[in-house]
């Protein structure tokens, strides 16, 4: 096939990057943006090395275009369910940033038409899907090295930058909620390191108003997830306030521990054990010295190991994620984080709205007639 036509949405501080990823691969070319901010969308067309004059000023120009094959959205999270809809109603690949939708009744519609439309390729942007450290750790957990995982705690506490134009993210009309501006990252990470061994059974959630910043919405949240091995696991999440990322990782397994402190600097922030790959030794990977002394040099990890806790957009993953669904619709095939296949984790996130709401634990997979009910207007 030829190049596949991109029409692009929202060129903000993630947008921006996403853009640029697109624009320097030889298989895609970006037929059209549509950002409102003009001084913005210039910029990020120059960076890009993209032409202006494929700044367009409504959607209907992208998804009415006959040579646009898939439409990347990087806009704010409440235009994501509609915007992916329209898309898929024109017969458009879709590649959505997180969350995929803030309508559950929208969320809804995402998965009829994908189940309606198998030939079209959807994308979720859990972006910590394809950080090295995750791959690395989900491959441990698979390959037995813990063990049966009995307990698991993912963190996403990080104050989200509301400065200038993004104050947008204060308002519950635009943003939806915490858990879809944020803390879904650490939701998706438990439910992947988690897949080898075991699915998500039921959720209770607690939440709590802003404490620092002017949230419309519930910046704090607690979500208790059970699965069916009998393992729990456990998320703080916290938008309002903090001191950078803290992307913490507590994994324990029945044959060993796995620790990942964001707040600790290098060679320290990361350790762990096993009973059959160090002998029961906690080992620091980062740290080659200590391995090397414990006999366990070749358990290293290489220099330069990147970890899931960078502040800068421009150390995401975004190359992969976007060479990840380029692949996906040059081969036809459907993405591991489709709105179909990352339902889970979307599940997880209305559940825990659910339950905070109501004080209850809310099974899985959840009951759509019972969740239409409760989130309609």
């Amino acid at each position: 096939m030829g190049k596949i036509g991109i029409g692009f949405v929202g060129a903000g501080w993630m947008g921006a990057v996403e853009l640029r990823r697109f624009a320097e691969r030889d298989d895609v070319e970006v037929r059209a943006l549509l950002e409102p901010n003009a001084e913005r969308a210039a910029e990020a067309l120059e960076r890009a090395g993209l032409p202006a004059d494929i700044l367009v000023d409504s959607y209907e120009q992208i998804v009415g275009r006959d040579d646009i094959d898939a439409v990347c959205l990087a806009s704010p999270n409440a235009f994501h369910g509609r915007q992916a809809i329209s898309a898929m109603e024109a017969g458009k690949h879709v590649f959505c940033e997180k969350p995929c939708a803030t309508d559950f009744g929208e969320f809804c519609r995402q998965i009829e038409l994908e189940r309606a439309n198998p030939h079209l390729v959807t994308f979720v942007d859990y972006i910590l899907a394809f950080d090295p450290m995750e791959v690395r750790l989900g491959r441990m957990v698979a390959e037995g090295r813990f063990g049966t995982i009995t307990q698991i705690q993912v963190n996403y506490r990080h104050p989200v930058n509301i400065a200038g134009d993004k104050v947008w993210k204060l308002a519950k009309d635009v943003v939806g909620d915490a858990i879809g501006m944020g803390v879904v990252h650490a939701i998706s990470a438990m439910v992947a390191l988690m897949s080898s061994q075991a699915r998500p059974t039921s959720v209770y959630a607690t939440s709590a108003p802003a404490k620092v910043r002017g949230f419309d919405v519930d910046p704090v949240w607690n979500i208790l997830i059970r699965f069916d091995n009998g393992a729990t696991g456990f998320c703080f999440g916290n938008i309002d306030n903090g001191n950078g990322y803290d992307a913490y990782h507590n994994l324990f397994g029945t044959e060993g521990a796995f620790v990942f402190d964001s707040g600790l600097d290098r060679p320290r922030k990361v350790r762990y054990w096993s009973a059959g790959a160090t002998d029961g030794k906690w080992i620091c990977p980062l740290d080659r010295e200590q391995c090397a002394s414990e006999g366990l040099a070749d358990l290293a990890w290489a220099d330069g190991a990147t970890t899931p806790d960078s502040g800068d957009v421009i150390d995401h993953q975004t190359a992969e994620c976007v060479g990840h669904f380029v692949e996906c619709v040059t081969s036809a095939t459907p993405s591991p984080l489709s709105f179909v296949n990352s339902a889970a984790v979307a599940e997880i996130g209305w559940a825990a709205r659910m339950s905070a709401a109501t004080s209850t634990e809310v099974r899985l997979p959840l009951d759509w007639d019972e969740a239409k009910n409760f989130f309609s207007p």
